[in-house]
């Protein structure tokens, strides 16, 4: 099948906890995506913006895609804020493609943003809450590392697997951080330092939850047939998918696999045409380990139970046959949430033109995005390849 979209530029601001406010993050994240573009693009060009943010601690809440348009220099043409909690970036970049393949803009621009570190702890527990089931969940007392908790203890118990499988998907996410200069955390860690540090929400350690982030990143989209007119490298988005499932987890036939992850994974793929046996890495949402495990299951590549085997065969390391976010993934490069599936396509932008530096996988070609929201209630699912 054909083309959908290319991004034609991308940019990235690092991950952490940063003194930058969020208006500068939104004008570093853009400028460096405009200045990306080979052949350069004025702001003119761009026919719609789209910013995704949950607006985490209240931040100009209402209205703020405006402010996208004024930080940017875009002011007059539509403007949308998106938000799908933790997936918000992934629908952003569904949106930008519908935008251009229906011929209402020649390039749009997708920029997803979150300042999180600025808060009280006990205000960012209640914002990173308000991506699941409030009535049931949240004023139960269960907390998102503990739903994530308990749906570590029933995959483990229903697979007969150790924690040693989750404590890998640390060590090698950490790994890959360590090549990244935007991740939050550039440091190595050990397999006995992930199993013996704190608990969180049983059995997640401190080591298998991503940490509170601020960042922004930012991708250029041009309709396919115009993507040349900007550079001679393009990475083009040929499919996307997106599915929905229950709020609230009960509510769910199966604790351990999430609908709304294989429905657009497979709405993904079958718009692009092409096979999972295709695809050179993955970027899947690993909020939490156990998240990284379900991922290569719910998106195709995997057996229910079999990631755990795969995962501690190394198959999903930088060499493997598998390999999963080379970038660090959200548990190392960091997790603003809004900012989150952008960022896998900044990663599939330098991945698919052989620009990754110390972390690229050799002959990559086609890559899949995947990035969730809340605990599985919401799935963004997008194809790209190379130019």
């Amino acid at each position: 099948m054909g083309h959908r979209a290319a991004i034609v530029g991308a940019g990235h601001t690092r991950f952490g906890v940063l003194d930058a406010g969020p208006r500068e993050l939104l004008r570093t994240a853009t400028r460096a995506a405009f200045e990306s573009v080979d052949r350069g693009v004025e702001g003119r060009e761009v026919g719609e913006l789209f910013l995704t943010t949950i607006g985490f601690g209240g931040w100009q809440i209402g209205n703020v895609a405006a402010v996208l348009a004024e930080e940017t220099g875009v002011v007059g043409v539509p403007t949308s804020r998106i938000e799908n909690a933790c997936a918000s970036g992934g629908f952003g970049l569904r949106a930008a493609v519908r935008s251009v393949e229906s011929g209402a803009a020649d390039l749009a621009l997708v920029v997803g943003l979150e300042k999180m570190t600025d808060l009280a702890s006990p205000r960012r527990r209640y914002w990173l809450g308000v991506s699941g089931d409030t009535e049931w969940e949240r004023a139960a007392g269960l907390t998102f590392a503990g739903v994530y908790g308990l749906i570590a203890s029933r995959y483990l118990a229903e697979h007969g697997v150790g924690r040693e499988a989750l404590a890998e998907v640390a060590v090698k996410n950490h790994a890959n951080g360590a090549r990244n200069p935007n991740a939050q955390f550039q440091k190595v860690v050990a397999r006995e330092t992930v199993l013996g540090a704190p608990r969180v929400a049983d059995p997640l350690g401190l080591y298998d939850c991503c940490p509170v982030s601020d960042g922004a990143a930012a991708v250029l989209v041009a309709r396919a047939e115009l993507a040349r007119k900007y550079t001679d490298s393009p990475v083009y988005i040929d499919g996307v998918g997106a599915g929905s499932d229950h709020l609230a987890v009960q509510e769910r036939p199966e604790l351990t696999r999430f609908a709304a992850s294989r429905r657009a994974a497979d709405e993904a793929l079958r718009s692009a045409g092409v096979d999972r046996s295709a695809i050179s890495f993955l970027e899947v949402h690993d909020c939490f380990t156990i998240a990284e495990l379900l991922a290569i299951e719910d998106l195709g590549f995997a057996a229910p139970g079999e990631a755990a085997r795969l995962t501690l065969e190394g198959a999903t390391r930088p060499d493997g046959r598998l390999p999963v976010n080379p970038d660090g993934g959200l548990k190392a490069k960091g997790h603003p949430i809004g900012a989150t599936g952008v960022s896998q396509a900044y990663e599939a932008f330098l991945q698919l033109r052989g620009a990754a530096g110390p972390r690229q996988i050799p002959g990559a070609a086609l890559a899949l995005l995947h990035n969730v929201g809340g605990a599985g209630a919401t799935a963004a699912v997008t194809i790209c390849s190379g130019g």
